[in-house]
């Protein structure tokens, strides 16, 4: 395993070098030493995680959950570290520099999920589940188109987020070496295949244990940093702000501007949370439903705490970064007017880190957004190659008589496809803001995952033909809305006009969803349903007390 470690790294300085060679001609700014120097660093750092997790992952449940040993407060760590991704640190500060107080609806969304997996999913998903959120949903309904379905579910979830952070990344490693965007995106992808095919669950919490805390060290310090120019006056700081935008950057409106298009995206970002493969995935690697609450108690509040400090952020950079010549692209200047910035609005939060620190910022704060992309889209990778092994494979193909080593072969196979995926949609996106991409992922889980999952845990009448119909229209109608709306049809197709006309699908598709799974359940007179009805009783005691499931204890 060393010697495989030690050719990586080998492999990586020589992309590295490779690339830095055909880009440069193009080059338009110097190279900035510390970034690099802290950049690779961490590649390092983490790869002697993936060696030291890869020695102690030796089956299945070691590859898909740590086996089961991380504590509440570890995982509300590592759970803050994964869905404090590329479109919260970069996606939302770039929001709230382009539009303001606008872009504070994403950070409010983002966060109003946890109360309901808090109250009403942690510690039954714990209960019921061992790998996946599809042994809740499949718990007593028919496997096979159960699994099917969620499986489809979490791929096209994952995917979607991967695309965002691929885009982040890519841009950043352009930014900091001076490559081309594609080179940046394969070599992201590449690193990210590594990383989770080797290191399994047990690295990937570590990884975003460490990143949770740089990041929340880095984000604090920048926004300290920000608010000592005023004096610590919020007054102050965003009269500033409108001096320079107009006062139009603290009036709602510029990003979501009718009724349907708010409620949409509110249920999107507050029921997709709660139907995000690779989170539920987390509350299986803790010993109980007791550490699972206090996961999402300590992820809250260092998500909440979080969130509050992108808008001063995005703030800042609007303040040091909007008119500063050092940041700014004068070739789009010079063709389009304006004041675009290097690298697009998604780099602002990492201009402004050298605007308040100096280069030696810069490199930790560009290291510490690296590190935010290569925790999540290994958490990501993690949740779509379990889905694709774990129910595809082992439950549906094999009917549950797969071994472990089996399915974890099966699983790496599934990393590579993906990541192979994630690159080629990354450089499809590559104009699109981040946040936007994940605001379309959340759509999906929250019509295809989210009704099936809650449900099944809650709803005595649900019945598989229910299941999989309902969710089936919801998927469908969340992906084909996506495709005809404004962001795929127009911005990435070239379309002039919209199919659809609303960017956020969430209102009709998770509205579908819920009305074909009420309907074909309560229309289900076969044999079968019943007895899925009956069986609802013992489902839901073991969901609230634990008695029967793995590593339970008395509460």
């Amino acid at each position: 395993m060393l010697s495989r470690i030690l050719i990586l790294v080998a492999l990586f300085g020589a992309m590295l070098y490779a690339s830095g060679t055909i880009e440069g001609e193009i080059v338009k700014q110097e190279l900035n030493m510390s970034a690099i120097v802290m950049f690779l660093l961490f590649v390092s750092g983490t790869l002697g995680i993936t060696y030291w997790a890869a020695k102690r992952t030796k089956t299945a449940k070691d590859f898909y959950t740590a086996g089961g040993g991380i504590t509440g407060f570890q995982n509300g760590m590592a759970i803050a570290g994964d869905y404090m991704s590329a479109a919260s640190f970069l996606g939302i500060s770039g929001l709230v520099y382009l539009r303001g107080y606008d872009g504070l609806i994403y950070s409010i969304g983002f966060l109003v999920g946890w109360p309901i997996i808090l109250f009403l999913i942690a510690e039954q998903l714990r209960n019921l589940g061992k790998y996946t959120f599809a042994d809740v949903a499949s718990y007593r309904l028919r496997q096979m188109p159960i699994r099917t379905l969620a499986a489809s579910g979490s791929i096209a979830t994952v995917i979607l987020y991967l695309i965002a952070q691929m885009v982040g990344s890519g841009k950043l490693i352009q930014l900091l070496f001076g490559l081309q965007y594609e080179v940046a995106v394969v070599l992201v992808g590449v690193l990210m295949i590594l990383y989770v095919t080797f290191g399994g669950m047990l690295a990937t919490t570590w990884v975003q244990i460490i990143k949770a805390f740089l990041l929340l060290s880095g984000a604090t310090f920048m926004a300290i940093a920000v608010m000592a120019h005023y004096d610590f006056s919020f007054e102050a700081l965003f009269s500033h702000a409108t001096e320079l935008k107009g006062i139009e950057i603290m009036s709602p409106g510029g990003l979501v501007s009718d009724p349907v298009s708010a409620i949409s995206l509110a249920i999107a970002l507050m029921f997709g949370t709660a139907g995000l493969p690779h989170i539920l995935m987390r509350f299986f690697t803790v010993g109980d439903a007791k550490e699972a609450r206090k996961s999402v108690f300590y992820a809250t509040g260092f998500i909440g705490y979080f969130y509050i400090l992108t808008f001063i952020i995005g703030f800042g950079a609007i303040v040091m970064v909007f008119q500063n010549p050092e940041y700014l692209d004068l070739a789009k200047q010079a063709i389009n007017g304006g004041s675009p910035i290097l690298g697009g609005n998604n780099m602002a939060a990492i201009h402004l880190s050298h605007a308040v620190g100096g280069d030696f910022f810069l490199g930790f704060i560009s290291a510490v957004a690296f590190a935010t992309i290569l925790a999540v889209v290994s958490g990501l990778t993690l949740a779509g190659a379990s889905a694709i092994s774990h129910d595809l494979y082992a439950s549906v193909i094999k009917k549950g008589e797969a071994d472990g080593m089996a399915e974890m072969k099966i699983s790496r196979i599934a990393t590579v496809a993906l990541g192979i995926i994630a690159i080629i949609l990354g450089i499809a996106f590559e104009k699109q803001n981040i946040a936007f991409v994940v605001g379309l992922a959340f759509a999906i889980a929250a019509s295809a995952n989210f009704p099936i999952l809650f449900l099944s845990m809650y709803w005595k009448k649900l019945t598989t033909r229910g299941a999989v119909i309902g969710g089936s229209l919801g998927l469908a109608t969340a992906v084909i809305l996506v495709i005809l709306g404004p962001i795929v049809w127009v911005d990435i197709l070239g379309n002039a006009e919209a199919i659809f006309p609303y960017k956020y699908p969430a209102l009709f598709s998770v509205s579908i969803s819920f009305a074909g799974i009420w309907f074909f359940s309560i229309t289900d007179r076969s044999e079968g349903a019943q007895e899925e009805r009956e069986a609802f009783n013992a489902q839901y005691v073991r969901s609230q007390t634990g008695i029967g499931a793995e590593g339970a204890v008395d509460h």
